[in-house]
């Protein structure tokens, strides 16, 4: 099976960051030009409201590559190399389970009910094996028309892959799993988030 490498970001999350980042720049804006002074206490919730929309909706991402995944989220990213990987799961979110716990996707959270309800059988055609629970059942979460599942089932197939193949070491090394912290964003939101409270409570 050919490799494929996938580099996913919502797409509406990324919409409602840029609309979200331009009303609160025009909002800002508009306060210094009619009081500077106004400008100064009130911009600091917009511009926290910013920060918060550019870490939740613009930050996550979903990167499938040959030598293993990374998922971006709010304030980590983790890097989990195929043999580190357990199972796949997609019950709230795409999540992947290791030695060390859960990595949740923030980029590709489970369907909504609405979504779920209008599921039809050929939505799971070639769901992998690994993703059936007990007595073969499948969630609608790993339909392979939605985000998560269809990211569930390439990352999957590509695990599955590679097992059957013996190319997964039977040991895991415990530093080929990494997460980094998002030091900046977390400072960002620190700063911005004490400077409103300052800002309203003067």
């Amino acid at each position: 099976m050919a490799f494929q490498e996938v580099d996913y970001r919502p797409v509406f999350g990324r919409i409602l960051a840029v609309v979200t980042v331009v009303l609160c720049a025009g909002g800002i804006i508009a306060l210094w030009v009619d009081d500077p002074g106004s400008g100064l206490r009130y911009s600091w919730p917009l511009v926290f409201i910013a920060v918060l929309a550019w870490t939740f909706f613009w930050r996550p991402r979903l990167t499938v590559e040959p030598h293993g995944v990374t998922v971006v989220n709010v304030l980590r990213t983790h890097f989990v190399p195929w043999p580190a990987i357990r199972d796949i799961d997609t019950r709230f979110a795409l999540t992947l389970r290791t030695g060390r716990g859960k990595v949740p996707v923030w980029a590709a959270p489970a369907p909504g009910r609405h979504r779920a309800l209008g599921l039809a059988e050929k939505d799971f055609d070639g769901v992998g094996e690994s993703a059936r629970g007990e007595f073969g059942s499948l969630r609608p979460s790993d339909a392979v028309s939605t985000p998560t599942g269809n990211l569930a089932q390439l990352i999957r197939g590509q695990w599955e892959a590679l097992r059957s193949q013996g190319l997964l070491a039977p040991g895991e090394d415990p530093e080929a799993e990494k997460v980094t912290w998002h030091v900046g964003t977390i400072a960002a939101l620190a700063i911005s988030g004490a400077a409103t409270i300052l800002g309203l409570a003067l």
